[in-house]
């Protein structure tokens, strides 16, 4: 099967993007505790007890060439702090998304968001040549929706009861994009943000 997507670091000033590995399961699940993220009904954060089948899930995709888990470090601490993923690769129209993203409670609303998604979004426009980036997220995670709308991502509609969730009742996922065509004032306006440059 001919592929796009292959094993990459990216590394910010503030951030380091690496790709995930069994080996990082308790420092996620430490991570993971730090708010105990899992709690959350709206998203889908790895607890103790789903950790090993959510890394072996994403693995599996992995070696599909259908994902591209990585584990978000913190360069200060070389701790690490979070998850992320390009899914949904589509190989042959060369559009994926950035999904699965979740940070440990005391990292949430800092730099290390907008900094690991300039580090991304520059790798699938910039290397990867992709034409579209996807960000989905569940109607009702309104702080994941104000982020992906800060990122400079635009608004593509809602797909109503796309997903059955863990309780049996359905996700509505809010789709937003950011195309080739926006990628450079997407990037200014990001690495304003950031001091990556």
């Amino acid at each position: 099967m001919s592929h796009w997507i292959n094993d990459v670091s990216l590394t910010g000033n503030s951030v380091e993007l690496v790709p995930l590995t069994m080996e990082h399961r308790d420092a996620l699940v430490t991570a993971a505790s730090d708010g105990e993220l899992w709690n959350l009904w709206y998203t889908a954060v790895p607890s103790p007890e789903t950790i090993d089948q959510t890394i072996e899930q994403a693995l599996a995709k992995k070696s599909q060439f259908g994902e591209l888990p990585f584990v978000i470090k913190d360069v200060k601490s070389n701790q690490i702090i979070g998850s992320t993923r390009f899914c949904n690769v589509d190989n042959v129209n060369k559009r994926l998304e950035i999904g699965y993203t979740w940070y440990a409670k005391s990292f949430q609303r800092t730099n290390s968001n907008t900094e690991a998604k300039l580090l991304l979004l520059s790798h699938a426009f910039e290397v990867l040549q992709s034409i579209a980036v996807e960000f989905r997220t569940n109607w009702f995670n309104h702080q994941s929706r104000s982020a992906i709308l800060r990122l400079g991502a635009k608004q593509d509609g809602v797909l109503r009861n796309h997903q059955r969730m863990t309780d049996g009742g359905y996700r509505d996922t809010v789709v937003f994009s950011i195309i080739d065509s926006e990628w450079l004032a997407v990037k200014r306006s990001l690495m304003s943000k950031t001091d990556v440059h």
